[in-house]
């Protein structure tokens, strides 16, 4: 079981023999190596990094990306003339004019924290954004990690405690667990497609009373990896549960670019809070985080987020701000990029909206045929996605492949995407990583991939899953 502590013993910790992206790296290693396999490569998409399931990344940001890295293609009329205006602006804020020099600040490059800050107030109908509340850092999680060491506290009924959703995105119980923080699970309903219930909060609270001290609650919208888009409704709920339980919100909202449901909308926390009037939007403590690893941008290897600080008490937001966070300039010039991206009159417009406009439309479509297959194969089913880069279908798995998994000391979704891999070459995420209670088994599958890529997950999967249901009956 996992080491985060947890007040639930009943939410399942990952337990494999492997881990699956090792397996699934050793194994296309054999590849290389001439060893005889049924298929040609191993297709991973068992995590939201677009560009390794096989999408382009945008030329926008790539060609911004190089003339910073090599200002000699200022010169380069084969450049887009924003491109190189773009690029010598960012230079422009770099100590030197370098992106191998310092930060200016340890928090960010000031006009980046500006960009960030106009971004959101533009999102967000109007809302003021402070750049001065913005901390840039080496990618969301690194972001949420400064907060969750800074609560930290206490020991056994004292130590502080984080309410988390369930099943909530696989990086998080390590990192709550290396901060020192107890995990206080909460249930997604998922016959609601994984929606948030209030009730559902309130039963969580109650249950921990006296064991720790929660202190936040964590939010992912667009779920990870659920997929599910909370509305106005849910998230005002939230908001008021939160300042009634003097919990501060922790809102993670990454996937807020890429909203495909018929009719959906993203509306992030800040907007809400503020539009509920002085009561909550002075009182509520708020932190949102983004990053670009978000699906229009893609761009996960290159470590870049950061979060905007709400109504943080005075002494902790100074904090905050003295932590030497130091992020790569490349990323915070990408994150530049991506909050201020070209506009109508600009030459590269065309081109970057054409784009974007291919990775929402691939992303979408490739929900709806995953879905619908999903849902056809029996022994398998999946809840509606609205937003996000996952789908997360549910496994009614054989006894005996339950009873197999347990004599092995592995999850059985564990198990059932080990043996996926290894005979089919699909490398999925077992649900286990996400936190699930009792014999309640799931995978996670990226689906922003190449339509044709995922027709061949999709068709690998169908060969593994049809056998084994005829392996056991």
């Amino acid at each position: 079981m996992s080491s985060v502590q947890q007040v639930n013993p009943t939410v399942r910790g990952i337990r494999a023999p492997t881990s699956l992206q090792s397996l699934a790296a050793r194994i296309t290693e054999e590849i290389t190596q001439g060893v005889n396999k049924p298929f040609q490569q191993v297709i991973d998409v068992s995590s939201g990094d677009p560009h390794r399931a096989g999408m382009a990344p945008t030329s926008f940001v790539r060609q911004v990306m190089a003339v910073c890295l090599y200002p000699e293609l200022l010169k380069d009329n084969s450049f887009p003339l924003d491109v190189r205006q773009k690029a010598h602006m960012l230079l422009g804020a770099c100590c030197g004019g370098s992106v191998g020099s310092y930060s200016v600040t340890t928090l960010g490059i000031p006009c980046v924290q500006k960009s960030i800050a106009e971004f959101i107030t533009r999102r967000d109908g109007g809302v003021i954004s402070n750049p001065e509340d913005i901390i840039i850092s080496r990618g969301s999680q690194k972001c949420l990690s400064m907060i969750l060491h800074l609560m930290a506290s206490g020991e056994g009924d004292t130590r502080t405690g984080v309410l988390i959703p369930m099943p909530c995105p696989h990086t998080l119980p390590p990192l709550l667990d290396m901060s020192g923080v107890t995990l206080v699970p909460y249930q997604l309903m998922e016959d609601q497609g994984w929606a948030v219930d209030l009730h559902e909060l309130q039963r969580a609270l109650r249950k921990v009373k006296g064991r720790c001290e929660p202190r936040a609650i964590y939010i992912s919208n667009p779920g990870n990896p659920t997929g599910h888009l909370q509305n106005r409704k849910t998230i005002e709920e939230v908001i008021r549960f939160a300042a009634t339980e003097g919990l501060i919100l922790l809102a993670e909202e990454v996937y807020q670019d890429c909203v495909y449901g018929q009719g959906q909308e993203f509306i992030s926390y800040k907007r809400v809070l503020f539009e509920m009037g002085k009561e909550y939007s002075e009182t509520v403590e708020l932190v949102s985080f983004h990053c670009l690893s978000s699906a229009c941008m893609g761009e996960c290897g290159l470590r870049g987020g950061y979060m905007e600080v709400i109504n943080m008490d005075p002494a902790v937001n100074m904090y905050l701000k003295k932590v030497p966070v130091s992020p790569p300039v490349l990323s915070q010039l990408a994150l530049e990029v991506m909050v201020n991206p070209p506009t109508a009159e600009d030459p590269s417009y065309k081109t970057y909206s054409q784009e974007i406009l291919h990775s929402q439309t691939t992303l979408s479509q490739n929900a709806q045929r995953a879905f619908k297959f999903l849902n056809d194969l029996p022994g398998m089913n999946c809840q509606p996605a609205m937003g996000g880069v996952f789908l997360y279908p549910c496994l009614h798995l054989p006894p005996q492949m339950i009873e197999e998994a347990e004599m092995l000391g592995v999850e059985a979704d564990a198990l059932y995407c080990q043996r996926l891999l290894e005979e089919e070459g699909v490398c999925f995420g077992a649900g286990c990583e996400n936190g699930q209670e009792g014999q309640n088994y799931h995978i996670r599958l990226c689906v922003l991939a190449p339509p044709a890529t995922l027709e061949e997950v999709l068709a690998r999967l169908r060969s593994f899953h049809l056998h084994l249901l005829d392996r056991f009956p």
